[in-house]
Order: C-alpha cells, then sequence, then structure tokens
C-alpha cells in the first residue's frame, strides 16, 4: 500500500511541478518595447499598426507578451534626443527605431539596448553597422534602399510628361545619405536630358521658401526626394505644387493617395511588419550584430489616373501595366 502510495505521487508531483512552470511562464509580465519614430502619429501610425500585426502573427499579443513605449518626432529631428533619453529611463528589452535619426537618437540614449531599424537610409553608410551582412554592435533591422530609389523618379517622370524640360529637387539636407541623393539625382537628369534645379530644407520652416525658389528658376515638375521631414508636410507640398500644376514624383505609396502623379517606393508596412521577426529572435536570446540587416524585396509603383487627368497628362499603358495600384 505505501509502495502504491509512493509511486502515485512519484508521478503526480512532477506533473504538478510542471503545471507550475507552465503558469509561472504565462504569469510573466509583458516585455517592454520601446518605438521611436521620426514621423508623425497621424499620418504614419498605420506602420506602428503593421508592426503589431507582425508581433501577433509570430504569436506574441500586445498586452499579454509585450507593451509598447511609443513616442513620435512629428517631422522634428530636434525632439529625438529628449523623445530617446525618455525610452531610455524606462529601460525596454528592445527599440524599434525609423529613421536614421531616430536610430541614432536611440542609440545614444541607450547605448546597451538592441535596436531594430524598422526603415530608413543604408545603416552601413549612416555609421551604425560594419556590414549588412554581419552588423556588429547593438543595431540591425532593415534598410530603404533611399537614394536608390531617387534615380527612378525622373525616368518615370518623363515617360508620362515627355515635354518637361526643367525639374526641381526638394532634397532633405538632414538625411544620413544626402550625398547620395544628390549625386543619383545629378545622374539620372544627365541621363534623361533635363535640366534639374536642387533646393534644400533642413526644417519645416525651410521648405516653403525652397519650393519658392524653385518656382523661381521656372521648374515645371517636382520631385520630392526620400527624407522623413517631408513626409508630416506632405500636404502643404502637394498644394504648392497643384497651385503651379507641377506633376510631382515622389517615394512611398502615401503621395500617390495624397495627389502626387505618382510614388515608387518601398512598402513601408511591409518593413514594419518584418521588424517584428527581428524583435521576435532577440528576445529569444539572438545578439542584434549577428542578425543581417534586410534590404527591400519589392518596390510599389502607384499612379494617380486622377491627377494626371487634371494635368492633361496620358499615362502609357506599359506604365499602367506595371503599377500595383492605380487610383481612378
Amino acid at each position: 500500500m505505501n509502495r502504491r502510495r509512493f509511486l502515485i505521487a512519484g508521478s503526480v508531483l512532477p506533473a504538478i511541478a510542471s503545471m507550475r512552470a507552465a503558469l509561472g511562464q504565462t504569469k510573466r509580465p509583458p516585455v517592454l518595447i520601446g518605438w521611436l519614430n521620426t514621423g508623425s502619429q497621424k499620418i504614419n501610425g498605420h506602420f506602428l499598426a503593421a508592426f503589431k500585426d507582425g508581433m501577433e502573427e509570430l504569436g506574441r499579443r500586445e498586452g499579454t507578451h509585450f507593451v509598447l513605449e511609443a513616442h513620435w518626432g512629428e517631422g522634428r529631428l530636434e525632439r529625438l534626443p529628449a523623445l530617446a533619453k525618455q525610452l531610455a529611463v524606462k529601460k525596454p528589452a528592445v527599440i524599434v527605431a525609423a529613421t536614421n535619426h531616430a536610430v541614432a537618437a536611440a542609440a545614444k540614449a541607450a547605448p546597451t539596448t538592441p535596436i531594430v531599424q524598422a526603415t530608413g537610409g543604408d545603416p552601413v553608410i549612416a555609421g551604425f553597422a560594419a556590414s549588412l551582412a554581419r552588423p556588429g554592435g547593438m543595431i540591425t533591422g532593415l534598410t530603404n534602399l533611399g537614394s536608390d530609389l531617387n534615380v527612378k523618379f525622373i525616368e518615370l517622370l518623363v515617360s508620362i510628361a515627355p515635354k518637361i524640360r526643367r525639374v526641381g529637387f526638394l532634397v532633405d539636407s538632414t538625411v544620413y545619405m544626402r550625398k547620395q541623393v544628390l549625386e543619383s539625382g545629378r545622374r539620372s537628369a544627365a541621363q534623361h536630358s533635363i535640366d534639374a534645379r536642387f533646393e534644400e530644407a533642413d526644417k519645416p520652416e525651410e521648405i516653403e521658401p525652397a519650393l519658392a525658389r524653385l518656382a523661381k528658376q521656372g521648374v515645371q515638375g517636382l520631385i520630392v526626394t526620400t527624407g522623413p521631414m517631408f513626409v508630416p508636410e506632405r500636404q502643404r507640398i502637394l498644394d504648392f505644387a497643384t497651385a503651379r500644376r507641377w506633376p510631382v514624383v515622389a517615394g512611398g505609396s502615401g503621395w500617390a493617395d495624397a495627389g502626387c502623379l505618382l510614388s515608387y517606393g518601398i512598402d513601408g508596412a511591409a518593413n514594419y511588419r518584418r521588424a517584428a521577426s527581428y524583435v521576435d529572435r532577440i528576445l529569444k536570446g539572438a545578439k542584434p550584430g549577428d542578425l543581417p540587416i534586410e534590404q527591400p524585396t519589392k518596390i510599389e509603383l502607384v499612379i494617380n489616373r486622377k491627377v494626371a487627368k487634371a494635368f492633361g497628362l496620358t499615362i502609357p499603358q506599359e506604365l499602367i501595366l506595371r503599377a500595383d495600384r492605380v487610383i481612378e
């Protein structure tokens, strides 16, 4: 009888211990994830939603497995250092940052915290990583190939508006890849025999004066180069251009939705969903410096046919067939 009780106890106790361990795991407090974004919550909030979707697809639910401490720069780069310090005080397990300026601010404020760049310019050029294949250090994530996309902007513009001979470039002079952006724009303009005029802005207050200078130079179209400062000011830029009947080309589908002739850029939401996989691996113990930095595999072309019609422009059928989406 005693032996039977001993055997029963011997089988039950491990089961109880296992149940307690499982209960202990489910009762672990959710980890804190920091979020530092150069953009505005009003315009870029869908990127945060995409990141949360990516986390849920990996079995990590907000409130149960993680909580987010989100900070937005609202296009003001000078705000980022203070916001990064506020995040660092909370000691997050990992910080999701975008774009390069947010990454730099987070790295300075929390040098021992893993950082995932959700999107932004080349981290190697920015000095965040030793290489894309093996970043080293505490920063990894995804890049958006920003300067490379600018090469295509003039090609796309002249394919719809072949009579344009002088094009204005609005350049965010604060981006880490400024030199590459200017070089790619000049190279593309020369290839298409376009007279390119460049004006730069380093803060939102400089955008309208820069556009006014382009207007005085008689530009016939506008290319808005990639830069986080321009996104919160998107409607103001497009209103200025529309009043002067400038067709506009820019990166990111949100521009075409807002009234740009066409946009050509990465699927930003896909980048943020993918960033969740980096966070997941880091929370499981991976070192950020060992995780290769990814480049986008898909570039989206969105054409606003309504804008083209308003400007009296005809979109070539081959371009329509190439487009990922056409706004009627």
